[in-house]
This record gives C-alpha cells, structure tokens and sequence, in this order.
C-alpha cells in the first residue's frame, strides 16, 4: 500500500526537502503540498491524505486549528505536527486537537519515514518518550491534585487495563510494557486494542492525554 502524504508548512524549501525524500521511497508519495492552515484544510479534504506533516506555526489558520478541522472532516487521516523544538509550546495542543503525534523539523530522514510508516499503520506513537516528556513539560495545563476522576470511562476498564494504561501514559513501548507486567507482547497489543475502544479514542497519543487528563497518572 502506498503512504499518501500532505506536507504542510510555510517554508518551501523545507516542503521541497520532504518532497525529495518522500519521492524517493517506493511505499510513499507526496500528494500536494500547503504553505498555511486554510490551504491544508482544502487539500485534505479533497485528497484525502493518510497522513498529513503539519507545522503549528504558520500566517492564518495555524496547524493546530488546521489539524482539528481535518480530523474533524476525515477521521481516517493522521496528522503529525512539525514542530522546532521538542518541547515546542504548541505541540501538547496540537495532540489534544487529534494529531498522532510530533516530529522534530530537523529530524533525520530515516526517522520521518519510520514516523510516516508508524502512523499510518495505526501505531499513532512517534516517541513516547518525547510525548511524556511534553505532557510533563505542560502539565500546569492538566488538572492537578487527588485521585483520577472527571471520566466515567475509566469504570469501563479492567483492573489490567488500567495498568496497561499507566505505562502506555509512562511513555514505555509494548516491548517493555510486556516485560514489565510480565505478559507477551501480543497479549499487551490486545489489551491496548480494547483500552482504546472502551475508552472511545482514536491511538495511542489520544490515551496518553486522556491518563493525564483523568489524573490516571501524574507528571511527576
């Protein structure tokens, strides 16, 4: 299956440097490119992109505006912000507006694709440790004190899946959520499957904000 990418960003020459990478995968193709928010929202809704790059900060419509309005209209497609730093102000908005993810503007090209192609098979975790790391770097935007509450949701799960929430929220990977619980990798992958159904979100990203939100777990 070919990846159809939306690149946005009001920088050409960064879109042109993404192009030329993406063009030369044989499981990727850029399909159109946007310099602001109000041209992405067009684009995605008549391309219907897999996965769409999307700056934050741009003149209009920001990313984080665009990346709302194209989840929204198309669910199917993941959106990864783009951002400068790893601790970039508006990247925590940008995952609770839906996107899967974030991605360094500087990143290495290996590390792009390997983004792209983990995004668009459904794993929404570009870095889950560099997600922890921004939700903890936030948290005076998070509710604070006591125990978690604000959800009834959470009465859904098991008491196993609530431990497997905490270290998806703990930015730990399956490998080692498995060898910590002392399960198989594809009893954790189960698991994870049914959290995101009975918690109603979209990936994994979205059941890291939720820990936070609920106070499931605490940036510490």
């Amino acid at each position: 299956m070919t990846i159809r990418v939306l690149l946005v960003d009001d920088e050409s020459l960064l879109r042109m440097a993404f192009t030329m990478v993406l063009e030369a995968q044989p499981d990727m193709e850029p399909v159109g490119e946007a310099g602001d928010g109000a041209e992405a929202i067009r684009l995605a809704r008549r391309l219907r992109p897999d996965v769409v790059l999307m700056d934050v900060r741009m003149p209009g419509i920001d990313g984080i505006e665009a990346t709302r309005r194209i989840i929204r209209d198309s669910p199917q497609t993941r959106v990864l912000i783009l951002t400068t730093f790893d601790l970039d102000e508006y990247a925590f908005a940008g995952l609770k507006a839906g996107a899967s993810g974030f991605l360094l503007k500087n990143a290495l090209p290996e590390e792009l694709l390997g983004a792209i192609r983990s995004v668009a098979a459904g794993d929404a975790v570009v870095s889950p440790r560099i997600t922890r790391r921004l939700l903890e770097n936030f948290a005076d935007q998070l509710p604070t004190g006591g125990d978690s509450v604000g959800d009834d949701r959470l009465q859904r799960l098991t008491a196993r899946e609530r431990e497997v929430l905490i270290e998806v929220a703990r930015g730990l990977s399956n490998t080692e959520i498995a060898a910590g619980l002392h399960l198989a990798e594809a009893t954790v992958k189960t698991h994870l499957s049914r959290i995101l159904l009975k918690l109603e979100l979209r990936d994994r990203v979205q059941a890291v904000v939720f820990a936070y939100e609920t106070r499931l777990i605490r940036p510490v």
